[in-house]
C-alpha cells in the first residue's frame, strides 16, 4: 500500500544548487494520490473539538477545502495582500530576503471559535505565524495546524511551540 510520501517527487538543485525540492503537484494530479493526503490530513483531527479551517494561500486552499467539506466546517481564505473585497486585518513577516503580508476578512473569524489551520508545507512557520497572529487578534483559538508537508531542517515548528501542530510527511533536511 502505498504512502503520501511515495507520491512526492523529490527534484534535487531546485530552485537552486543544494536544495532538495518536495514536489506536491504529484500528490494532487494521482487520484489515489490526493485521496490518501486528504485522508491522513483528516486523520489528524480526529478529536478535535473545532469550528472553521483557515487555510493559506494557495496551497492551503487545496488541502483545507476538502477537508471543511468533509467535516461540515467553514473554511476562511488568508490571501496575500490586496485579494480580499471586504475590510481586512493583515501581518506582515519576513522572508529570507524582504517581507510579505497576508490578510483575511476582519469577520471571518468570531470570538470565541475554535480554529484548525491547514497549509500544504511548514518551513520556517512564517506565514503561519503571521496567520496565527491574526486569529487570535480577531478572538479566536487556534486548536491545531496541520500541513502535509514538513522541511524539519527549516526549524518552523520552533516558530509555533505551544500550539498543536501535525504533518503527514516530515523530511529531516531543508
Amino acid at each position: 500500500m502505498k504512502t503520501v510520501q511515495d507520491y512526492i517527487l523529490s527534484i534535487p538543485d531546485f530552485p537552486e544548487p543544494g536544495i532538495m525540492f518536495r514536489d506536491i503537484t504529484t500528490v494532487i494530479q494521482d487520484p489515489d494520490g490526493l485521496h490518501l493526503a486528504i485522508d491522513e490530513m483528516q486523520k489528524q483531527l480526529e478529536g478535535i473539538d473545532f469550528d472553521v479551517i483557515v487555510g493559506a494561500e494557495s496551497r492551503g486552499f487545496i488541502f483545507g477545502m476538502p477537508l471543511a467539506y468533509n467535516l461540515h466546517k467553514g473554511f476562511v481564505l488568508v490571501r496575500k495582500k490586496g485579494k480580499l473585497p471586504r475590510e481586512t486585518i493583515e501581518q506582515t513577516y519576513d522572508l529570507e530576503y524582504g517581507s510579505a503580508t497576508v490578510e483575511m476578512h476582519k469577520d471571518s473569524i468570531k470570538p470565541g471559535q475554535k480554529v484548525v489551520i491547514v497549509d500544504d508545507l511548514i518551513a520556517t512557520g512564517g506565514t503561519i505565524e503571521a496567520i496565527v497572529k491574526m486569529v487570535e487578534r480577531l478572538g479566536g483559538e487556534v486548536v491545531h495546524i496541520s500541513f502535509l508537508l514538513e522541511l524539519a531542517g527549516l526549524n518552523g515548528r520552533e516558530r509555533l511551540k505551544g500550539y498543536d501542530v501535525s504533518s503527514v510527511v516530515s523530511y529531516p533536511g531543508k
